[in-house]
């Protein structure tokens, strides 16, 4: 039994495919064969496909990390390079397709249908990615297993595969994908320490895509996986869970699992939190663990428009947290997200002028909110009526009710020119960063950033918006 695993995201700088570490040692545990093909790396992945690719594999299972860069400015549909790749596999190999991945659990039926795949895991696919190699091999019927979503799956009967018992669960080895290569041209290198987010955040399909319940790892499992990478020469980290603080006594007892496990001066570590639950015994244990920047998904200063996003800090919280970071010594970035509902100049003015008061190194600016099914911004859409004439949309609506394609809500009471606006606001600041599609220093969409690619390549690493700080101080 042959699987070829496979990671078809051309993203540069490339970033870590972690997904595909776990799935590989989860089904050697379960006595499979396994290859990767990572077209990250190749110059040509057509051609790299015709080179790898054959009738001897026995299941080919694919990665889909990204189905746009969601980025109001460029609006890069990934998926589209995607489809090219996935035909080019089947016409070389008659063997199953499966797909998963982040971006795949979001549009499970959807992206089953426009990559032409046989089968599709939403959430996480350990468990039945080895039922479903299993009975490849034994030649069953493999429709029917639980959490496995085919062209034939009715839509009321998708949902999320069975969860792994990540209490029990070893996903130390990382040693399918080439991680010290990430580290050289990507800067760091991923890794979980839980799944799952129960935020109810306005704009964000995380609940329904990877599970409203967090689940958490073993913290020592989690610190002797990053004591493996480093064994291997991997040094630059940066965490994958949605948030985390959540909860706060979980990421102690992580740093505590790494402290003992006696890596902490050798590592350096990123990570998003929420800024809501951040005491102070977390930040002195991470610093002391070896974290040096963090990434607080702000959104805003209005505390309407926080009540609106369902999120649960205020702008005290933001200066409380700026304290604390700055006296622990971490790197921050503040995180924004502008132009949803309720926006209008006067609250990005507002917002702005907030926070350029703060010692915080960076700020990023996102702008309008990528629409995702299920979510309370997609349902307040439906409520005001997903068609042409709605002036708060951005993006193909005609034909594209699923949100495949992405669509963005801009408030169209900020009226025209808000790119220009807001750069005026911001002026000479270079703490704030644009999600635009100029390549400057400023530019911190990674979605081909050849400013970031280069400065890896010249030995930066870390984050990709702590890079961005080191070459616009």
């Amino acid at each position: 039994m042959k699987i070829l695993l496979v990671n078809p995201n051309l993203m540069k700088p490339p970033v870590t495919p972690v997904a595909l570490d776990y799935l590989g040692q989860a089904l050697e545990q379960a006595g499979f064969e396994i290859d990767l093909l990572d077209l990250s790396f190749a110059s040509d992945p057509v051609a790299a496909i015709e080179q790898r690719v054959t009738d001897e594999e026995d299941l080919v299972a694919v990665t889909v990390r990204n189905t746009d860069d969601c980025y109001l400015a460029s609006r890069d549909f990934i998926l589209d390079k995607t489809k090219v790749l996935l035909a080019e596999i089947r016409r070389r190999t008659s063997a199953p397709v499966i797909i998963g991945g982040a971006g795949y659990s979001i549009f499970p039926k959807e992206i089953l249908e426009y990559l032409g795949a046989d089968a599709g895991v939403m959430g996480e696919g350990e468990v039945v990615l080895c039922e479903f190699a299993r009975f490849v091999r034994d030649r069953q019927n493999w429709s029917e297993i639980p959490g496995l979503i085919t062209k034939a799956t009715r839509a009321e009967n998708v949902c999320l595969a069975p969860p792994v018992d990540l209490g029990r669960a070893d996903f130390s080895a990382r040693r399918v994908v080439d991680n010290v290569r990430y580290l050289n041209e990507g800067g760091m290198v991923g890794f979980e320490t839980k799944r799952g987010c129960d935020q109810r955040c306005f704009y964000c399909p995380e609940p329904s895509s990877r599970g409203p319940r967090v689940r958490l790892r073993d913290p020592e499992n989690v610190a002797q996986e990053l004591a493996n990478l480093l064994e291997q020469g991997v040094d630059t980290f940066h965490t994958c869970d949605s948030e985390f603080n959540l909860p706060p006594e979980h990421a102690i007892k992580v740093c505590e699992a790494i402290i003992r496990k006696g890596i902490a001066d050798r590592i350096r570590w990123y990570t998003y939190m929420a800024p809501h639950a951040f005491p102070e015994e977390l930040a002195g244990v991470m610093r002391r663990a070896g974290c040096v920047g963090i990434d607080f998904g702000v959104d805003h200063t209005d505390a309407d428009i926080l009540s609106r996003f369902h999120r649960h800090h205020r702008m005290a919280d933001l200066v409380s947290v700026a304290d604390r970071c700055g006296r622990h010594g971490f790197t921050v970035l503040y995180d924004l997200l502008l132009g949803g509902p309720g926006e209008t100049r006067e609250t990005v003015e507002k917002c702005i002028t907030c926070l350029k008061s703060l010692p915080i190194e960076r700020f990023g600016i996102s702008f309008g909110i990528r629409i995702y099914p299920g979510t309370g911004v997609a349902r307040l859409v439906n409520q005001e009526g997903f068609h042409s004439g709605n002036q708060n949309l951005y993006g193909p609506v005609e034909g594209n009710e699923s949100l495949l394609r992405p669509v963005y809500y801009v408030s169209h009471c900020l009226g025209e020119d808000i790119d220009g606006f807001l750069r005026d606001l911001v002026k000479d600041d270079t703490r704030f960063l644009f999600g635009g599609t100029e390549r400057t220093g400023q530019n911190y969409n990674y979605n081909d950033n050849s400013v970031l690619a280069q400065a890896i390549c010249d030995g930066a690493r870390g984050a990709f918006w702590d890079i961005l700080r080191t070459l616009t101080k």
